[in-house]
């Protein structure tokens, strides 16, 4: 049996972040989960980010992502937007120097009394006085309720298709407008598909170039002001949402346009599937202005939605955690209601504002989150 002050489920930039943080503040922190797996294997290899390198994993604020690339002897516009593989290496780097290194046993069931316990799956255990459960939006796939209507060797969520070498010469149709919708039939359009339609119920969005500079002093209010999010008045809470919705939602990367080849792609903004018809070898999709798509495969880009009772390992516990909406009810801290058991992540988006399902939020996070702990 293995013995800690603070387990850390999860293996990706918010735990990153705050197990370096923790151990950095005297914490016997122990991580457990396959390293940067969400990152590594749900999604393509010749994805982009959307972030630049002025964010960070370093609540310390002294390995950074800027720190990462001095070290690496990159220079950033080389590297612009910056690839997958960067940012994996970067996460590499930064565990390096600051000697942490995931246990990868999976938790299979989180249980309390008087202290956690976390069964693992291989039938070891860890025993904790606090857990910190930094569960990836794998568990969250939103997805419409006409889902089933397509057969499962014809559908995909954008989090399943990393590969798209099978889809070249195809007929593809995306549901969605946001990043990963038209980022996808980018993919898609490199790897040679026929026809791409991508269906949105709002607007087609804008690419240009955008500052999320914007960001920043919310973040430092969240750190100044214990609560900050949770106590503004609804009207500016929904203002910052709208900014981030245009910003972040209604506003793609620039470098998209010119791999959406015009005789392949095809948007239909303001639209909605409204039924759904399989063949034999196709999937036929009435759209909600009355045309008719007939695709070989339809990719779900309809992004996550917070719903902790997805989560497996929570299982044993949730009874216990006070849950709104899918989203846990947190302290200024990141505690859930189950004293000792803390929340960051996707999850805790609700409580601490929308830039907490981004890496921006990691170091951020990992401070109040620890700090709460030392309390």
């Amino acid at each position: 049996m293995t013995r800690a002050d603070l387990l850390v489920i999860g293996a990706g930039p918010y735990a990153y972040s705050a197990a370096a943080y923790a151990r950095e503040r005297g914490i016997d922190t122990h991580m457990v989960g396959l390293p940067m797996a969400f990152w590594r294997e749900q999604m393509p290899a010749e994805m982009y980010l959307r972030s630049g390198p002025d964010w960070s994993l370093d609540a310390a604020g002294h390995d950074s992502f800027e720190a990462y690339f001095e070290d690496a002897g990159l220079d950033p516009a080389d590297v612009d937007p910056i690839p997958i593989r960067v940012f994996l290496d970067h996460t590499d780097w930064f565990a390096r120097r600051k000697g942490i290194e995931a246990d990868r046993r999976v938790v299979a069931e989180l249980t309390a009394d008087g202290v956690f316990t976390a069964a693992m799956a291989d039938g070891s255990s860890i025993t904790a006085d606090k857990v910190l459960a930094c569960p990836g939006i794998r568990h969250f796939a939103q997805l419409p309720a006409w889902y089933d209507d397509v057969p499962a060797d014809r559908r995909a969520h954008t989090s399943e298709l990393v590969d798209f070498d099978d889809l070249a010469g195809r007929r593809v149709a995306v549901i969605g407008g946001r990043q990963s919708a038209y980022e996808w039939a980018a993919l898609l359009c490199d790897h040679g598909a026929t026809k791409v339609d991508v269906v949105h119920r709002h607007e087609t969005p804008a690419f240009e170039k955008v500052s999320w500079k914007f960001v920043d002093p919310l973040v430092e209010q969240t750190l100044a002001v214990r609560g900050w999010w949770r106590d503004l008045p609804a009207t500016e809470q929904q203002a910052i949402a709208l900014q981030f919705w245009q910003v972040g939602r209604l506003t793609l990367e620039w470098w998209l346009t010119p791999r959406l080849k015009p005789g392949v792609v095809t948007s239909h903004p303001l639209t909605e599937v409204t039924a759904v018809a399989s063949g034999d070898d196709d999937v036929t999709l009435t759209l909600s202005d009355g045309q008719l798509l007939t695709v070989d495969h339809v990719v779900f880009a309809s992004g996550y939605r917070a719903d902790l009772a997805a989560v497996p390992y929570l299982a044993g516990v949730l009874d216990r955690v006070s849950v709104t909406d899918g989203f846990p009810d947190l302290s200024p801290g990141f505690e859930t209601s189950l004293r000792g058991l803390f929340v960051t992540g996707f999850a805790s988006t609700r409580d601490f504002g929308p830039f907490y399902g981004f890496t921006k939020g990691c170091p951020s996070s990992a401070r109040l989150a620890v700090d709460e702990m030392l309390r």
